[in-house]
């Protein structure tokens, strides 16, 4: 007899085996790496900015699963929208209709953008820049793009040319013919414009990698630049995008700034149905799009679909009623403010820097003696240890899961839920205090920690 599927109690039954399953069937270096650093924990619910594990321990989400829960786990407004598009048993997909809910979003996205004129519509970041690449392509002709130095774009073929981590791209070449620029550098993007080939500049206003932001003037200085050869900008605003900084769109911060392309992704989500999307002048899309032969040129089997559509749609009606972009302006300025005042007071910290809810959290050779042999260990061994040992005793001792910036950085980001409250970043704030007491402490914990992740980075060599 065939057993009805119970998802509920199929969790009960097989759930403790979460770790065991990923070892056996998934990537076998995820469980490795989680138990090696003490994150192997078993998290049972979520809500807003916080879960709890098995135990009942409340747990504070400075990460937002790389910044795609915007609105926390479990907005009520996200998840009626879902319920009641289910509910609806629309005709979805048929692909021979034009549905009402991507009209829609196109219409509320653009109405943020006024400066463009139609969305294409896909199923994540990676595929919002592969959908702007080929525009940009097309649409000019040529087929260099450039990007920064240090650049995160996504990890398919395409956004992987454009990737300015070397270590992401190591054993997949051959990639497509692009070339990186200092983030910053208006000769260095001029030099290559010169050559007649570029298609078009892909730029983070502020880059997850080191959160490091584009100097005052550079995206409008080579927007001129790019317009003055015939090449396109495209903003890379995945992260960034959806009132991560304080504005809705990070470039924004800068009058004067109109890319041609943008991409966003990650929060547009609501945390639940993956979506991506690319908004673009009209004549880009006219270009791309310009017969009945080519409709179908450019398209993704599961865009556009309603429950991603309905989802987007309770999301930006959310960001609206809560002032959403005030809050992350607000509480972000406010956590800015504190850690700053803590660079000072702490040799090992260098710098806070950032945007909004975007920050990152830079460490820094110390001046005195005894703290500088052991940076100095850690160093020799592999760079980003210091900041990892930091990571593990927040998420270990005060509950408040967070993120190292890069491979080999020393850089924390914080791209919490753009719902955190005060009480939250002072919650992060008195955390992190204490951890770096520690650490000036000469805490035997902390630095022995660090004894097990240079012995780790030895084997691994």
């Amino acid at each position: 007899m065939t057993k009805e599927f119970d998802l509920a109690a199929l969790l009960a039954e097989r759930g403790a085996e979460r770790y065991e399953l990923h070892a056996r069937h998934l990537n076998h270096q995820l469980p490795r790496m989680l138990r090696t650093i003490g994150f192997d924990k078993v998290y049972e619910r979520a809500e807003g900015a916080h879960f709890w594990d098995t135990d009942g321990n409340d747990y504070l989400d400075m990460l937002a699963g790389f910044g795609v829960m915007g609105l926390g786990r479990h907005h009520p407004v996200v998840r009626k929208a879902l319920h009641d598009v289910l509910n609806a048993s629309l005709a979805d997909l048929t692909r021979f209709d034009c549905p009402p809910l991507p009209g829609l979003l196109a219409e509320k996205l653009l109405s943020y953008s006024p400066h463009l004129d139609r969305v294409f519509f896909g199923n994540s970041g990676t595929e919002a820049v592969e959908t702007a690449l080929k525009f940009a392509r097309y649409v000019t002709g040529r087929p260099r793009v450039l990007y920064c130095s240090h650049a995160f774009h996504g990890l398919t073929t395409g956004s992987l040319s454009v990737n300015g981590e070397e270590g992401f791209r190591k054993g997949f070449a051959p990639l497509l013919p692009d070339t990186s620029v200092p983030l910053g550098d208006v000769d260095a993007l001029a030099r290559e414009l010169r050559k007649g080939d570029v298609a078009a500049l892909i730029v983070e206003p502020i880059q997850g990698k080191g959160v490091h932001e584009a100097p005052p003037g550079y995206l409008r200085a080579a927007q001129e630049l790019l317009h003055r050869h015939k090449a396109l900008l495209i903003a890379d605003e995945v992260q960034t995008g959806l009132g991560r900084t304080g504005k809705f769109y990070a470039f924004q911060h800068e009058d004067g700034v109109e890319p041609d392309l943008v991409c966003v992704a990650k929060a547009l989500s609501g945390g639940y149905v993956p979506v991506g999307a690319t908004l673009g002048k009209d004549w880009i899309f006219q270009k791309v799009y310009s017969s009945m032969d080519r409709v179908q040129v450019h398209s993704a089997s599961f865009g556009s679909n309603a429950q991603a559509m309905a989802a987007g749609l309770a999301v930006l009606s959310v960001m609206e009623n809560e002032e959403i972009v005030a809050n992350a302006a607000a509480v972000g300025e406010r956590l800015k403010t504190r850690l700053a005042e803590l660079v000072d007071r702490y040799e090992l910290l260098a710098d806070v820097r950032g945007r909004g809810l975007m920050i990152g959290i830079e460490f820094g050779r110390p001046r005195s003696l005894g703290l500088r042999s052991r940076w100095t260990m850690l160093q020799t061994a592999r760079k980003g240890l210091f900041a990892q040992m930091v990571v593990v005793p927040l998420l270990q001792r005060h509950h408040v899961l967070t993120q190292v910036s890069g491979d080999h950085l020393e850089v924390i980001k914080l791209i919490p839920p753009l719902i955190v409250d005060t009480a939250d970043a002072d919650r992060f704030v008195e955390a992190f205090t204490e951890v770096m007491d520690d650490a000036h402490n000469g805490g035997g914990l902390m630095w022995d920690f660090g004894k097990t992740l240079v012995r780790q980075a030895v084997a691994n060599r």
